[in-house]
């Protein structure tokens, strides 16, 4: 028998279009089909071996959906029934490698158009936003089942903020809260503790929010680190009263351009930012001090302000000196921020509330374990020794 040579530039020529590649597919398929049944059968179809183990029963119809067309195949029978091909279950396997490959190239901050550009290179089909959404579905029970994990271990810092996604809901754009908690544990790890979406950052929600964890096993909390968000606060006072409370400085100074003129100097907040350098708090207030009576004439309304605020951003210095430039701002949980707008400013906004938070907590999960992964973030022997000693227990926030 003469074998035919296909040159590869007729093999190209071949599987130009979907229809080629789907007939090539077809017969492809059909012939592993046979080669199974000859393979469980001992013998091939129409051979006479004494190793037969059972004969042909004709053929039932079957439909394999791919990414080229769907395939009308003939699935061999035999009489006893004892056939099952695997064709189809390594098909649906291998799709669903695909999907979640380009499911984690979404997650990863890959365009949609991106997407669809790799995918028709790759196999002659781009699947689209709402067919890669559909697919990540399947990881809302795997987030959910993280974000709903006992917290068995005592974490001694506790970082909370929040961030707005938009959502349409009924055709309509509106504005969701997603709510954040980061913890520091006893051995000084850092650990994304939950991510959850509320309609705005209401005293409510954030109770909500804490209530959660604490159902959950958060137990230890020696200090919360947050904005100065009065609801916030609030929720705090209320869940944790015995967590000593830090206003982040960083958004104080922010809120201090409030009470500054357009025109103003600013050399005055830049003082007022290098009191968080001092060495404790008594440095700090000596300082500050000299600031007021600096800037006093100039600009009374801050001053007034700060005096009557700043306290609230020097809770930090009742810590170890080594956890100071960590524990004085939510910076960690800011960065972390930041790493979901990279992808969120891709999509813009989303389908619905389920999409937002699936998105967000893959993202979230793979920040927890790449700090699990990493070295310790802070040593707490120094907290560890400064809590033995008998100090007073912790006013509330």
């Amino acid at each position: 028998m003469t074998q035919t040579t296909i040159t590869r530039e007729q093999l190209l020529a071949l599987l130009q279009g979907d229809e080629a590649l789907r007939a090539l597919l077809q017969t492809t398929v059909q012939e592993v089909l046979e080669a199974e049944m000859d393979e469980a059968l001992g013998a091939g179809k129409g051979e006479r071996t004494g190793e037969r183990r059972g004969y042909r029963s004709g053929y039932y119809g079957r439909k394999l959906t791919t990414r080229v067309g769907t395939l009308e195949l003939r699935v061999p029978q035999d009489r006893g029934g004892l056939f099952r091909t695997e064709v189809f279950a390594r098909y649906q396997r291998s799709e669903k490698a695909l999907l979640l490959a380009l499911a984690e190239m979404y997650v990863q901050g890959v365009s949609t158009r991106k997407v669809r550009a790799v995918t028709e290179e790759l196999c002659g089909h781009g699947f689209s936003a709402s067919a890669v959404s559909s697919v990540t579905v399947q990881l809302d029970a795997e987030l959910e089942g993280f974000m709903r994990r006992p917290l068995t271990e005592e974490y001694a810092y506790l970082i909370l903020d929040a961030r707005y996604e938009r959502v349409r809901e009924a055709g309509v754009i509106r504005s969701r809260a997603v709510l954040v908690a980061i913890g520091i544990d006893r051995e000084g790890r850092r650990q994304v503790l939950a991510v959850e979406l509320a309609n705005r950052e209401s005293t409510s929600a954030w109770r909500d929010f804490l209530i959660g964890l604490k159902q959950r096993g958060l137990a230890g909390v020696h200090l919360v680190v947050t904005d100065d968000h009065e609801g916030l606060r609030k929720a705090v006072a209320e869940v944790l009263p015995a967590a000593l409370w830090q206003r982040c400085y960083v958004h104080f100074l922010r809120n201090a351009l409030d009470h500054l003129p357009r025109s103003a100097d600013r050399a005055c907040l830049q003082e007022l930012r290098w009191l968080y350098d001092r060495r404790d708090a008594t440095e700090a207030r000596t300082d500050l001090c000299a600031w007021l009576a600096r800037w006093q004439d100039k600009h009374p309304k801050l001053c007034l302000w700060v005096e009557a605020n700043i306290e609230e951003t020097f809770t930090y210095y009742r810590l170890p000196p080594a956890h100071h430039k960590h524990l004085k701002s939510t910076n960690l949980l800011e960065r972390l921020n930041q790493e979901f707008k990279r992808r969120t400013h891709i999509v813009r906004i989303f389908t619905d509330e389920p999409c937002c938070l699936r998105l967000i907590r893959a993202l979230a999960v793979e920040t927890h374990e790449e700090w699990i992964d990493a070295s310790r973030y802070l040593n707490m022997e120094p907290l560890r020794e400064l809590l033995k000693k008998n100090l007073p227990e912790p006013k509330a926030a």
